[in-house]
Protein backbone atom coordinates (compact mmCIF):
# COMPACT_ATOMS: atom_id res chain seq x y z
CA UNK A 1 0.00 0.00 0.00
CA UNK A 2 1.29 3.40 -0.93
CA UNK A 3 1.88 6.14 1.63
CA UNK A 4 -0.88 8.19 0.07
CA UNK A 5 -3.41 5.35 0.52
CA UNK A 6 -2.33 4.85 4.13
CA UNK A 7 -2.84 8.56 4.84
CA UNK A 8 -6.32 8.52 3.27
CA UNK A 9 -7.26 5.39 5.27
CA UNK A 10 -6.02 7.05 8.46
CA UNK A 11 -8.05 10.23 7.76
CA UNK A 12 -11.21 8.23 6.99
CA UNK A 13 -10.87 6.10 10.14
CA UNK A 14 -10.21 9.25 12.21
CA UNK A 15 -13.36 10.89 10.84
CA UNK A 16 -15.38 7.72 11.55
CA UNK A 17 -14.16 7.66 15.17
CA UNK A 18 -14.91 11.39 15.54
CA UNK A 19 -18.42 10.83 14.16
CA UNK A 20 -19.00 7.98 16.61
CA UNK A 21 -17.84 10.09 19.56
CA UNK A 22 -20.08 13.02 18.55
CA UNK A 23 -23.06 10.67 18.18
CA UNK A 24 -22.49 9.19 21.65
CA UNK A 25 -22.10 12.62 23.28
CA UNK A 26 -25.25 14.00 21.64
CA UNK A 27 -27.21 10.88 22.62
CA UNK A 28 -26.10 11.22 26.26
CA UNK A 29 -26.96 14.91 26.23
CA UNK A 30 -30.44 14.25 24.78
CA UNK A 31 -31.24 11.52 27.32
CA UNK A 32 -30.22 13.76 30.26
CA UNK A 33 -32.03 16.88 29.05
CA UNK A 34 -34.88 17.84 31.42
CA UNK A 35 -37.28 20.72 30.75
CA UNK A 36 -39.22 22.81 33.29
CA UNK A 37 -43.00 23.30 33.10
CA UNK A 38 -45.40 25.18 35.34
CA UNK A 39 -48.66 23.56 36.54
CA UNK A 40 -50.53 25.79 34.06
CA UNK A 41 -48.44 24.47 31.16
CA UNK A 42 -48.93 20.87 32.30
CA UNK A 43 -52.70 21.42 32.52
CA UNK A 44 -52.62 22.87 28.98
CA UNK A 45 -50.96 19.67 27.71
CA UNK A 46 -47.58 21.22 26.90
CA UNK A 47 -45.62 18.73 29.04
CA UNK A 48 -44.16 15.63 27.36
CA UNK A 49 -46.03 12.36 27.83
CA UNK A 50 -43.94 9.51 29.24
CA UNK A 51 -40.77 11.62 29.56
CA UNK A 52 -39.13 13.10 32.61
CA UNK A 53 -39.54 16.84 33.21
CA UNK A 54 -39.55 19.32 36.09
CA UNK A 55 -42.54 21.05 37.61
CA UNK A 56 -42.29 23.88 40.09
CA UNK A 57 -44.09 26.53 42.04
CA UNK A 58 -45.25 27.05 45.60
CA UNK A 59 -46.24 24.18 47.88
CA UNK A 60 -49.90 24.86 48.66
CA UNK A 61 -50.76 25.34 52.34
CA UNK A 62 -52.31 22.31 54.08
CA UNK A 63 -51.66 19.84 51.25
CA UNK A 64 -48.72 17.77 52.52
CA UNK A 65 -50.15 14.34 53.36
CA UNK A 66 -48.32 11.13 54.25
CA UNK A 67 -49.83 7.93 52.81
CA UNK A 68 -50.42 4.72 54.77
CA UNK A 69 -47.08 3.19 53.75
CA UNK A 70 -45.32 5.93 55.76
CA UNK A 71 -42.86 6.75 52.97
CA UNK A 72 -44.98 8.21 50.15
CA UNK A 73 -45.99 11.85 50.43
CA UNK A 74 -48.53 13.77 48.40
CA UNK A 75 -48.60 17.53 48.13
CA UNK A 76 -49.87 20.17 45.72
CA UNK A 77 -47.61 22.52 43.75
CA UNK A 78 -49.28 25.68 42.47
CA UNK A 79 -48.34 28.64 40.31
CA UNK A 80 -51.38 30.44 41.80
CA UNK A 81 -53.37 29.74 38.63
CA UNK A 82 -53.38 25.94 38.40
CA UNK A 83 -52.57 23.21 40.91
CA UNK A 84 -50.71 19.92 40.34
CA UNK A 85 -50.72 17.00 42.78
CA UNK A 86 -47.28 15.49 43.31
CA UNK A 87 -46.53 12.05 44.78
CA UNK A 88 -43.01 11.48 46.11
CA UNK A 89 -41.55 8.40 47.73
CA UNK A 90 -38.55 9.29 49.84
CA UNK A 91 -37.22 11.81 52.29
CA UNK A 92 -37.97 15.47 51.60
CA UNK A 93 -35.27 18.14 51.94
CA UNK A 94 -35.10 19.89 55.32
CA UNK A 95 -36.09 23.24 53.79
CA UNK A 96 -39.23 21.80 52.13
CA UNK A 97 -42.26 23.56 53.66
CA UNK A 98 -45.78 24.62 52.80
CA UNK A 99 -46.02 28.03 51.16
CA UNK A 100 -42.41 27.87 49.93
CA UNK A 101 -40.94 27.29 46.49
CA UNK A 102 -40.16 23.78 45.29
CA UNK A 103 -39.19 21.99 42.09
CA UNK A 104 -39.95 18.31 41.49
CA UNK A 105 -38.50 16.13 38.74
CA UNK A 106 -40.36 13.08 37.46
CA UNK A 107 -43.10 11.94 35.10
CA UNK A 108 -46.80 12.58 34.76
CA UNK A 109 -48.85 9.52 35.71
CA UNK A 110 -51.87 8.25 33.79
CA UNK A 111 -54.17 9.59 36.53
CA UNK A 112 -52.76 13.13 36.18
CA UNK A 113 -50.64 12.93 39.35
CA UNK A 114 -47.01 13.93 38.94
CA UNK A 115 -44.79 11.06 40.17
CA UNK A 116 -41.61 12.72 41.44
CA UNK A 117 -38.25 11.00 41.56
CA UNK A 118 -36.56 14.04 43.11
CA UNK A 119 -37.77 17.09 45.06
CA UNK A 120 -35.71 20.26 45.46
CA UNK A 121 -36.50 23.01 47.96
CA UNK A 122 -35.51 26.64 48.12
CA UNK A 123 -32.23 27.56 49.82
CA UNK A 124 -33.22 30.49 52.03
CA UNK A 125 -36.15 32.78 52.57
CA UNK A 126 -35.14 35.10 49.70
CA UNK A 127 -34.51 32.40 47.10
CA UNK A 128 -36.93 30.71 44.74
CA UNK A 129 -35.78 28.60 41.79
CA UNK A 130 -35.73 30.91 38.73
CA UNK A 131 -38.12 28.68 36.79
CA UNK A 132 -40.61 28.62 39.67
CA UNK A 133 -40.35 32.39 40.18
CA UNK A 134 -41.00 32.95 36.47
CA UNK A 135 -44.01 30.60 36.49
CA UNK A 136 -45.52 32.30 39.55
CA UNK A 137 -44.84 35.77 38.05
CA UNK A 138 -46.48 34.77 34.76
CA UNK A 139 -49.53 33.45 36.60
CA UNK A 140 -49.83 36.68 38.61
CA UNK A 141 -49.56 38.74 35.40
CA UNK A 142 -52.32 36.68 33.71
CA UNK A 143 -54.53 37.01 36.79
CA UNK A 144 -54.00 40.80 36.86
CA UNK A 145 -54.81 41.06 33.14
CA UNK A 146 -57.99 38.99 33.62
CA UNK A 147 -59.03 41.14 36.60
CA UNK A 148 -58.44 44.33 34.59
CA UNK A 149 -60.56 42.96 31.73
CA UNK A 150 -63.38 42.01 34.12
CA UNK A 151 -63.22 45.42 35.81
CA UNK A 152 -63.33 47.20 32.43
CA UNK A 153 -66.30 45.09 31.35
CA UNK A 154 -68.12 45.77 34.64
CA UNK A 155 -67.45 49.51 34.32
CA UNK A 156 -68.80 49.53 30.76
CA UNK A 157 -71.94 47.62 31.79
CA UNK A 158 -72.71 49.97 34.72
CA UNK A 159 -72.40 53.08 32.59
Amino acid sequence: MKTRHKRIALIISGLAILGLVVTLVLNAFQSNLVFFFSPTQVAAGEAPKGKSFRIGGLVKEGTIKREADGVTLRFVVTDTEKDMTVAYKGILPDLFKEGKGAVAQGKLGADGVFIASEVLAKHDENYMPPEAALAVGDAHARAAANKAAVDATAKTVTQ
